[in-house]
């Protein structure tokens, strides 16, 4: 019966589709255990054991590239285009600096967490200031990462997210706390294979379902007419959050701490084997996560041109579309559906003439055809955007933003069974990888940095081993909590760079300090941090709040907190009385 409860939960997918969905994730979650399956001491928990390369690589790659990535970066391209890939070309300039500073000490220190070498430059206070900083970013962004693949199980089976942000949270806790660090690498290679087969899988048939006469050559020109093929902006603006500056600048900043001393990352490639193993790992990483974000940049670009051809909803995110079709407001809303088919059935006819016209079987300018389209696209978007407006009045609670919604919405009405699932197991795979590797690298800096430093006792190895479990755990309710109290934001891949920003400048600040000025010491670079870290959020509290006071975009953010905590410790050093110290070196 077509009305059944059952048929309603099961709503888009098939069973084809549900079974590869759950076939894929039950492989991942078994086959974490069986891999880590039995007795480990507390290195090979919390660290890892001796990973090879290509599992550093893999690891460091997929603990970066989680559902977001996939879910938001498409929706992210069809509405901005290429110019989001300009954020990730400070990675292999940051990937250097790490591979020659930051592995060599790390390695000879021998340490769990990247924060404890912060005790042996400086003092315990500092070593706990940049822990907690770590904590409350990381414990942000994980909730961030169940939330993300629950929104796209919530658009398909109608359920309520704060039960799929427990579902999700639950799967990853599982295998996380069985295995440690060992079962998120051991993991997150099936996961990458998974995550990128799928993505190639939707591109090829992205472009096979263009209209016949409209070849892939020809389907990059109409996106490059529609401005979504720039890639460098090289205009400087403090307000533009992408162009050449701001990624050369602010995002290698960014990635310099995300990559060195955030304890996600750090962790995967501390399981290394030597030296060498860990640096070819990361540079593997290095080398391959700008071609790779650009390649899901194009799927969106893809989508977008796909979708010149066929017909949108008004607003992608159905939750909001059904929000206002239940209000007063509803008949006015089916108006602006009725405006939005009318300009789509023009603006496709046009794009068809444009498309014979890059054929040469149209003879009209292809000045007037290109001004014909631009217009259809601006009067489509003030429609949308009145669309928005209505949708916000018949419930303010409601996100009207709905740039995460449009990769979904291609996968659910326009693949194949089958493919549905595997593109969702896709999403899937990634944000439990993603989402392990955080709980995994919260655990392992609560147990190291806070627990056993400051418990006053030593405890036997099995001992350190539970209480990472323990706290493994909590954090991932915690992330589970998170999860279902968080909304969408401009969209999910900026509100993930955003908490990061807003304390990844202090803590790179300090850990350039203990690096390079040997001067400086503990009671300067903690003083110079805490007061760094509180000008970052007061600067994105003045810009976030509504009232037209602008200071810095979120990615300026992170050079702004190094820089200040690295010159406010120089000042404050100044007015010390001299300290001997010994430093670690490389």
């Amino acid at each position: 019966m077509e009305s059944s409860w059952f048929t309603q939960k099961l709503g888009e997918l098939s069973h084809v589709d549900w079974f590869i969905l759950i076939s894929t994730i039950a492989f991942i979650v078994l086959y974490g255990l069986y891999k880590t399956r039995g007795k480990q001491s507390s290195e090979e928990y919390i660290k890892g054991g001796d990973a090879r390369w290509w599992t550093v690589g893999l690891s460091v790659m997929a603990t970066q590239a989680s559902a977001i990535t996939f879910l938001s970066t498409p929706g992210q391209a069809y509405t901005d285009g290429l110019e989001f890939v300009q954020f990730y070309f400070g990675l292999p300039i940051a990937v250097v600096i790490i591979c020659v500073t930051f592995i060599p000490i790390y390695h000879k220190l021998k340490v769990y967490t990247a924060y404890e070498f912060l005790e042996k430059r400086f003092d315990l206070k500092t070593r706990s200031l940049a822990s907690i900083l770590f904590l409350i970013q990381r414990g942000l962004a994980a909730g961030i990462t169940i939330y993300a693949p629950a929104i796209i199980l919530s658009a398909v089976l109608n359920w309520e997210l704060k039960y799929l942000n427990i579902a999700i949270g639950i799967l990853v806790i599982i295998y996380t706390v069985s295995g440690g660090t060992k079962a998120v690498n051991v993991t997150q290679k099936q996961q990458m294979i998974i995550i990128m087969s799928g993505m190639i899988t939707a591109f090829v048939l992205i472009v096979t379902q263009l209209p016949d006469n409209v070849s892939f050559d020809q389907a990059l020109t109409m996106a490059g007419k529609a401005e979504k093929m720039k890639i460098i902006d090289t205009s400087f603006s403090l307000d533009d959050r992408y162009n050449i500056w701001s990624a050369i600048f602010g995002a290698t900043f960014l990635m310099l701490s995300y990559f060195g001393t955030d304890q996600s990352q750090v962790q995967r490639y501390l399981s290394g084997k030597s030296v060498k193993q860990m640096r070819i790992g990361l540079l593997f990483n290095g080398l391959l996560k700008v071609p790779m974000q650009f390649f899901i940049l194009m799927v969106g670009v893809m989508v977008f041109v796909f979708y010149q051809f066929n017909s949108t909803p008004l607003n992608f995110n159905p939750a909001a579309e059904k929000a206002v079709l239940e209000s007063p407001y509803a008949a006015q809303y089916d108006s602006l559906q009725q405006r939005h088919d009318n300009i789509l059935a023009e603006k496709q006819a046009m794009q068809l003439n444009y498309a014979k016209y890059l054929n040469k079987e149209y003879v009209s300018p292809p000045d007037k055809l290109e001004r014909r389209l631009e217009q259809f696209r601006v009067v489509e978007e003030e429609n949308r955007e009145a669309a928005r407006q209505l949708i916000k009045k018949a419930d303010d609670g409601i996100e009207t933003n709905d740039k995460d919604f449009v990769f979904i919405h291609f996968i659910l009405k326009h693949l194949p069974k089958g493919l549905i699932g595997l593109l969702l197991a896709v999403i899937l795979s990634a944000a439990m990888s993603s989402t392990a590797s955080e709980l995994n690298a919260l655990s392992s800096t609560s147990t190291i940095d806070i627990y056993k430093r400051f418990s006053g006792k030593e405890y036997d190895d099995d001992h350190y081993v539970k209480v990472s479990k323990w706290l493994t755990l909590a954090w991932g309710l915690i992330a589970i909590g998170f999860a279902s109290v968080v909304s969408l934001f401009d969209n999910l891949i900026q509100l993930v760079n955003i908490i990061g920003s807003l304390f990844y400048g202090t803590i790179l600040g300090i850990f350039l300090v203990a690096f390079y000025l040997k001067k400086v010491k503990g009671q300067a670079i903690f003083i110079a941090a805490v007061i760094s870290e509180a000008v970052v959020i007061a600067c994105y509290s003045l810009d976030a709040a509504d009232n037209d006071i602008s200071i810095l975009p979120f990615l300026w953010l992170n050079p702004l907190g190094a820089i200040l905590t690295v010159v406010l410790s120089l000042i404050i050093q100044k007015t010390q009385p001299h300290q001997t110290e010994t430093l670690p070196t490389s």
